[in-house]
């Protein structure tokens, strides 16, 4: 399964993903990652961020929500 949206500010990256409940109900998830190469080069993953990481990390999950609220097809609702 591959993410719908993927946002990147230097080696932060944020990525959307749709779900569906087991009643079938649509939503939306993210994940949080620092990419980084390893000695041998090679791309890998973490979950762990230095403070000078937050900002990049704020930037893309705004980007996210932004994308989640401009593609949410939920109704509001009625008092809203």
């Amino acid at each position: 399964m591959q993410p719908i949206k993927k946002i990147q500010s230097g080696t932060i990256q944020a990525a959307v993903w749709r779900n569906n409940s087991k009643e079938g109900n649509e939503f939306f998830s993210v994940s949080l990652d620092k990419r980084y190469k390893d000695a041998k080069g090679e791309w890998q993953s973490s979950s762990s961020f230095k403070p000078n990481d937050l900002p990049k990390a704020v930037l893309v999950l705004q980007k996210a929500y932004e994308f989640i609220a401009l593609h949410d097809s939920t109704p509001a609702p009625a008092d809203a």
